[in-house]
């Protein structure tokens, strides 16, 4: 009687384990993102209109929102904490939520699938909820990127002629 306790509950358990596995592949599809040996990033939307996706800061590992509208990379200070970044000068920033203070920062790296930036401006946001940073553009200025049906391309800019 007692195996056949632990089997229902195990049963259960694996059952809750694949809702949420499938769960979370639904709202971040992105979730494996991988380095791509092309050079090129391939997001997909998720279902709700944003672009997730894992990636690193410093060399440790973060999760992203892809933010266009963001002038930096905005990271919650509770987030910063834990990479150990530094806070520079405070700044009053204009969010979504209205106007707050926040601090600047440099990120010595910033990566996301194969594509890596160095010596990124950053802002430590106090009142920022969540555990997301957002990837602005001072990170995705150095890119080349394009949004087509439900995909965000990031690539790297290929270099400039030589002027002659």
């Amino acid at each position: 009687m007692r195996s056949g306790t632990a089997m229902i509950v195990a049963g259960w358990l694996l059952l809750a384990g694949m809702i949420w596995w499938g769960f979370n592949q639904y709202l971040n599809p992105n979730a494996g993102l991988k380095a791509s040996v092309s050079g090129e990033v391939v997001l997909k939307r998720g279902p709700d209109g944003h672009y997730r996706a894992p990636g690193e800061i410093n060399g440790m590992p973060v999760n992203f929102l892809v933010d266009t509208g963001a002038t930096t990379v905005a990271i919650p200070e509770s987030l910063a904490w834990q990479l150990g970044l530094e806070r520079g000068a405070a700044l009053r920033v204009h969010t979504a939520n209205g106007d707050a203070v926040a601090y600047a920062s440099r990120l010595q790296q910033v990566g996301l699938g194969g594509a890596m930036a160095y010596n990124v401006a950053a802002n430590i946001v106090p009142g920022m909820a969540g555990d997301e940073a957002l990837l602005g553009m001072s990170f995705l200025k150095r890119f080349d990127i394009a949004m087509r049906g439900n995909e965000l391309r990031i690539r790297a800019q290929l270099p400039s002629p030589p002027q002659l």
